[in-house]
């Protein structure tokens, strides 16, 4: 089965704890993360079926809307980008490396599943908002031509949602930066 993510960013930290639990209680969703987030805003992330994400979010944004700063429901995530939310993934220190920045996590996860769609990669890491002033960074391996087009696709998605930061591609990364890593 395909999971669906559901991303919503509020303004206000005792609004988000509320919209978690009036979003948990509205649909069979899972909670991926509910948590404050840089600089003073709440980030939820939902998983489950495009219908129970979709309703959850329709029910925050129909509660809360004038708290919500951002929010998006995605369909048909790669695998990869569920374990990476969940802190699963089991990428390897290899071959090229591809780093991209969002100003939000929303974009972050969509540029992030639009990467990992376009050519063979693994996601080595992927955070979002905590101890980032509320930005998503992920970090992408594989062969340079890979990890080039991937980084392009994604950098491409963010940047006409105008939440691109910025992007990195390194070839072959020294040994103790993949230790630091």
């Amino acid at each position: 089965m395909f999971k669906a993510i559901g991303v919503i960013e509020l303004k206000s930290i005792p609004k988000g704890v509320e919209a978690t639990d009036a979003a948990l209680k509205s649909a069979g969703v899972e909670m991926v993360s509910s948590h404050p987030s840089c600089p003073g805003k709440y980030e939820i992330i939902l998983t489950g079926s495009i219908s129970n994400v979709q309703s959850a979010v329709d029910h925050v944004m129909g509660r809360f809307s004038d708290y919500v700063i951002d929010h998006s429901v995605m369909g048909r995530i790669d695998e990869q980008v569920i374990k990476a939310l969940f802190g699963t993934q089991t990428s390897e220190k290899k071959g090229s490396l591809g780093v991209l920045e969002t100003f939000s996590a929303a974009t972050c996860i969509k540029a992030a599943d639009v990467a990992v769609k376009t050519a063979r990669v693994d996601i080595y890491d992927l955070r979002v908002s905590r101890g980032m002033g509320g930005k998503g960074v992920f970090m992408l391996t594989g062969e340079v031509g890979d990890v080039t087009a991937a980084i392009e696709a994604g950098a491409n998605y963010a940047k006409a949602s105008g939440a691109l930061s910025s992007t990195s591609i390194i070839a072959a990364p020294h040994e103790e930066l993949w230790k630091q890593l």
